[in-house]
């Protein structure tokens, strides 16, 4: 069976997320790497940091894919005695390439809400932003109550210390969904547009969660970034074996299951009262 150029091996991907669906703020595709190397394994991740190429290396892997950038900002060295330099530095070291699928997978049908909602057990319906396809409003068959909605959110999710954050009535009755991969409140005026009784997403901040829920009735679940992006890995691993297989080439395909959230504990507040500064006691 033959062995694929990495050049042969990107055309697959930026088929599978076309690299002109990126935002513009973006920076997606080819970090590193010789278009003309033979690729016979590569390891999908969601985060580009040292834990990932040290696992590449261990698993002898010629390429890595991850979901977020490396230089997401860009960049004017890639000295090793910076973290992101010395990724670059290791990578190259060990002759491994890097390219990455941001926005331009959060985008494509199928992409990272389709991952979070198959995870999730959830029948899609459609996107929940048709102008960009992002995010997707599903369906729960049958339906639920908020909290057990949590709950299999949970469960079915990578575990994480953050874990799962509800706002709501647990005891309301979900039965439309809307989900998001990744940083999610600012798709709120979509979100209520669709009529939906909950939404799972990530990074949800006070203000507004707190007027999304002053709004409407609806249901708020908030898992951790990580989380709710790496099903996609194992969806992407799972379309480029797919592609591998029709071309007929020898292409092992890896998913990371290292844990990169950056949250290492999670303590619940104490129960105990508390008060304002200056406030009587």
């Amino acid at each position: 069976m033959p062995v694929p150029r990495l050049t042969e091996v990107l055309a697959e991907l930026d088929a599978l997320w076309p690299p002109e669906r990126a935002e513009q703020w973006d920076a997606v595709g080819t970090v590193c790497g010789d278009p003309d190397a033979e690729i016979d394994r590569v390891l999908f991740a969601v985060d580009p940091v040292q834990e990932i190429a040290e696992e590449a290396i261990r698993l002898g892997a010629q390429l890595v894919v991850t979901h977020h950038p490396l230089y997401l900002r860009g960049t004017t060295s890639v000295a090793a005695s910076h973290f992101k330099g010395r990724v670059v530095h290791t990578l190259i070291k060990h002759d491994i390439a890097l390219h990455v699928a941001h926005t331009n997978a959060d985008t494509a049908d199928p992409g990272v809400s389709d991952a979070l909602a198959g995870a999730l057990g959830l029948r899609v319906i459609g996107p929940l932003v048709p102008e960009n396809g992002l995010g997707r409003i599903c369906e729960l068959d049958p339906p639920e109550t908020l909290a057990a909605f949590a709950t299999r959110a949970a469960e079915r999710l990578p575990a994480t210390a953050q874990g799962v954050r509800v706002a709501g009535d647990p005891d309301a009755t979900v039965r439309r969904v809307a989900v998001s991969g990744g940083s999610g409140d600012s798709l709120f005026d979509a979100v209520r547009a669709a009529g939906v009784d909950a939404f799972l997403t990530a990074d949800l901040r006070h203000h507004p969660a707190s007027e999304a829920v002053q709004y409407s009735p609806l249901g708020l679940v908030d898992a951790a970034h990580w989380a709710t992006e790496w099903p996609w890995c194992e969806l992407a691993a799972a379309q480029l074996d797919e592609i591998s297989d029709r071309r007929g080439w020898n292409l092992r395909v890896h998913v990371s299951k290292t844990v990169t959230d950056p949250w290492a504990a999670h303590h619940t507040s104490s129960s105990a009262h508390h008060t304002s500064p200056g406030a009587p006691n």
